[in-house]
């Protein structure tokens, strides 16, 4: 079991970090903020997905499943590396919405400066991105290639690419290729290396201040991407290369038709005969990044929902066996696979239950579907056990009090009386923006429980509503693009969230 101590930690993307350059980074912001989660006695940060994201900005189907995103490098460490000068590093007005994060402005105004950093390369620098290109090699050419072919061709799907054996991924073409590209490549290598070197500093700053980094893996990538250009072998691909099968969840908590990713399958008796190489390195990379790993729909190891790709509905796809404790107990022979947490929710049955049992991974509840039926469901807060992580909600839910908004009024009552919430008027629930009582009975509920780790969304520290969603499962519109201000976190009541931690022994207790 990864947590052994009563804990608690905030969900908070980095995207959604506050910032003058129009997205969150790896830079002082992220640092005040993990000052600000120790002043608060919490102990773990838990992040998003830090891969490159797709067309509708989302982690969750990402171009490469080892490639972190630029976007999140620190323009002013790359200043402080004597890469940019001060002037470089103005200030647009098109930055001056802070509340969400316009993507095309901030990739636009970013690249313009990376070119700069790269062609500034001090020659230590220099030595460290040619150290890094070559400790990388592995995955980091082809997703160099990828990218440069997806803007040289137009298109991000490789299987139409004009060039058959560059489509195919001939290895001698590639070969080609790294000559033709080189000066490409070592830009695309410079960014990989920056992203990777300030990550590492981060992650160590948060550790000593005794902060635990919550990292999260997404189960499935992209077909558009460098991993099935060049791995094309461990997916449900037919002889044309095109998925068979494609992946998305049944009608659950988030969606009443399902869930249509659209991901391609793994082909999982591929990676089985090649003992889950692709699989085992890409883990791995995750648990030297973080010092715990959510694994993203973990049920799918159990039982994964299988969609014909030609289909236009979640619903018509089938369950699947999936690799099961073979594939745990594979990677526990030469991997400390004791720091990873299974994301559990949606349909649950007896295989998965067993498997969370031998693998002893802690699973997932959320407070906010307990009160969505009257039954002793498992969400309800005096079922949960030590081994789980327990959320108010997560980057995929209604906030706290958007949800109270959205109950019922049962579902409303029921929740505020089981978390001894005594109203006095109709409405009196809603009064208190981000010091109410209401949200904060439920909270205390939460930090009551015997889940040995609680986790806190940023918007239910502040009492924000519905309009700060992260992610609204099943649609492509206006996600991921959430941020908080400075402002903002300045109104935190620190001193309630540090008397919580204190009262209910969860103070300080990650690492």
């Amino acid at each position: 079991m990864p947590i052994s101590k009563r804990c608690s930690g905030v969900l908070l993307p980095i995207f959604s970090l506050p910032g003058k350059y129009g997205i969150g980074a790896f830079g002082k912001e992220a640092r005040q903020f993990v000052d600000l989660l120790k002043e608060m006695g919490f102990s773990y940060w838990q992040i998003l997905p830090l891969c490159p994201v797709d067309d509708y900005y989302s982690p969750y189907k990402s171009p490469s499943a080892f490639a972190g995103n630029p976007n999140y490098i620190d323009l002013d460490t790359l200043s402080n590396w004597g890469l940019l000068d001060p002037d470089d590093l103005l200030i647009s007005d098109q930055f001056k919405q802070a509340y969400q994060v316009d993507y095309p402005a901030v990739e636009k105004h970013r690249q313009a400066l990376f070119k700069k950093a790269f062609q500034n390369m001090t020659p230590k620098i220099r030595n460290e991105m040619i150290a890094f290109k070559e400790n990388q090699a592995a995955w980091l050419v082809d997703y160099c290639l990828y990218s440069i072919l997806t803007k040289e061709y137009h298109c991000s799907n490789w299987s139409k690419w004009p060039d058959s054996l560059i489509s195919a991924h001939d290895i001698h073409t590639i070969k080609q290729l790294e000559v033709k590209y080189s000066e490409e490549i070592d830009f695309l290598s410079f960014l990989q290396f920056a992203f990777y070197k300030q990550w590492t500093a981060l992650k160590n700053y948060a550790n000593c201040k005794g902060i635990g980094i919550i990292g999260d893996i997404p189960i499935y990538i992209a077909y558009e991407s460098a991993d099935v250009w060049s791995n094309r072998q461990y997916f449900q691909l037919d002889q044309k290369f095109q998925p068979v099968k494609v992946a998305g969840v049944p009608p659950d908590y988030f969606s009443e038709s399902g869930q249509l990713w659209g991901n391609p399958l793994y082909n999982w008796d591929k990676l089985k005969a090649d003992h889950y190489s692709w699989w085992f390195k890409r883990l791995n990379k995750e648990l030297k990044m973080f010092d715990l790993v959510r694994i993203d729909h973990f049920r799918a190891f159990s039982a994964y929902w299988s969609i014909p790709a030609d289909s236009e509905s979640a619903k018509d796809g089938e369950w699947i066996a999936g690799p099961g404790f073979h594939f745990f107990e594979t990677f526990q022979k030469t991997s400390d696979a004791k720091r990873i947490i299974a994301e559990d929710l949606g349909v649950q049955d007896e295989a998965l239950r067993k498997l969370l049992t031998k693998t002893q991974f802690p699973g997932m509840r959320i407070m906010s579907f307990a009160f969505l039926d009257f039954d002793n469901n498992i969400h309800l807060p005096h079922n949960y056990e030590k081994n789980m992580i327990a959320y108010t909600g997560t980057h995929d839910n209604n906030t706290l009090l958007g949800t109270l908004f959205d109950y019922s009024q049962d579902q409303r009552q029921y929740a505020l009386s089981y978390s001894q919430y005594k109203m006095l008027s109709e409405n009196d629930w809603t009064i208190g923006g981000f010091k109410s009582a209401s949200c904060r009975a439920m909270i205390e509920t939460l930090w009551k429980s015997h889940a040995n780790l609680t986790i806190l969304p940023i918007q239910d520290l502040c009492g924000f509503g519905s309009d700060t969603i992260i992610n609204k499962p099943g649609t492509i519109k206006t996600n991921w693009i959430f941020r908080m201000t400075e402002d903002a976190l300045s109104m935190i009541d620190k001193n309630w969230f540090l008397t919580i931690n204190h009262l209910y022994q969860r103070l300080n207790n990650s690492l």
